[in-house]
């Protein structure tokens, strides 16, 4: 085709491809969610359940004490420790150093001691011969105790050096897994900073915050179960409430310690469930309740699409336990706000409420 008839092909679907641009828009209607719910009140279903998160029984982070660059990182996440295994090596030339300056001190202290004790000795002599006076043995007696005294002082000093100088080797306090390292090689470490974290595998525990007006109803539970990852229920093996609740949350932190067995395979940061079972109804109180599929979860983030206008806002809430097709809602709504149905189709872009 020459150059002509090629221009007039294009000149000739001009008018399409404009009408078409003009419909596109059309076709990409904004998604409508068909069913916008009200919230209304639900009975308690005799237990309640709260989110938590997995943490180690024994879990530890080993900080340098003294300054120096990191030399070596001898381990990475997820690595197996033993107790005394090297965790980094910390730049010990200035403990070193140190630890010399020591050693001299010692030298001259003993060299001091020598020479006070020898004198002490002439002095006695003298003293029982009668050519000096009791003043003089007295002022040798007391220099001699002061270099005792001095020699003591500089072999702690020695102690001390060398204790500093082992530091420069950062090692692993129990046997454990690198949960996370906190330096590379090459840093600047000081006294304090963190090395790595670690914790003891095979005994875990679940920690929730429990909103404070809950903590009766959970004491009166005739159960309490643990729901893991992988669906299985286990029953804690000690429950521990702290006594205090905190200004802000109004939480109170709850620790329940998991079965070895039930710990295999697990490690700490999972989400887990706490199922409070046979709670009172009284104690419990009246819930909120959204159908499942209104209710969106993402990791510890639990939230529903609330009506705002014609589209949505999302809004999060603390979710409870699933009554049948419902889900009740302990915190973050209202009785009469209207929530989306399907909290998929609310979250795309552009959506609006149903008629």
């Amino acid at each position: 085709m020459n150059p002509i008839a090629r221009a007039l092909v294009r000149v000739s679907l001009l008018p399409a491809l404009l009408a078409g641009l003009a419909a596109a828009p059309a076709s990409a209607a904004a998604p409508t969610v068909p069913v916008v719910v009200v919230v209304g009140q639900a009975a308690a279903a005799g237990g309640f359940e709260i989110d938590a998160s997995l943490q180690a029984l024994r879990q530890s982070t080993v900080a340098a004490q003294v300054s120096g660059n990191v030399l070596q990182l001898a381990v990475k996440a997820g690595d197996r420790v033993r107790a005394g295994q090297l965790i980094a090596r910390i730049d010990e030339r200035d403990t070193q150093a140190g630890l010399q300056r020591s050693e001299a001190g010692v030298a001259q202290a003993e060299a001091e001691w020598r020479n006070a004790s020898l004198q002490l000795e002439r002095t006695r002599g003298l003293r029982a011969q009668g050519f000096i006076s009791q003043a003089a043995l007295d002022l040798a007696e007391s220099q001699a105790q002061a270099a005792q005294a001095g020699l003591a002082q500089a072999r702690a000093a020695r102690s001390q050096a060398a204790l500093a100088r082992g530091f420069a080797a950062v090692t692993a306090p129990f046997d454990a897994v690198v949960q996370a390292t906190h330096v590379e090689a090459g840093d600047l470490a000081s006294a304090g900073r963190p090395i790595a974290t670690l914790y003891a595998p095979g005994a875990l525990r679940a920690v929730l915050q429990l909103p404070a007006s809950l903590s009766a109803a959970a004491r009166a539970a005739t159960g309490v179960e643990v729901v893991l990852p992988d669906g299985r229920r286990v029953v804690p093996v000690v429950r521990t409430e702290l006594p205090a609740a905190d200004a802000i949350s109004q939480t109170v932190e709850w620790r329940l310690d998991l079965p070895p067995q039930a710990s295999a395979g697990l490690s700490p940061g999972r989400n887990v469930r706490v199922l409070f079972a046979g709670a009172p109804a009284a104690a419990a109180g009246a819930r909120l309740s959204v159908p499942v599929a209104a209710l969106l979860r993402r990791g510890e983030l639990s939230a529903v699409y609330v009506q705002r206008g014609e589209g949505f806002v999302l809004q999060a809430v603390r979710a409870g336990a699933r009554v049948g097709d419902a889900v009740e809602v302990l915190a973050g709504l209202k009785p009469g706000e209207r929530v989306a149905a399907d909290a998929v189709r609310a979250g795309l872009a552009g959506a609006v409420a149903a008629k």
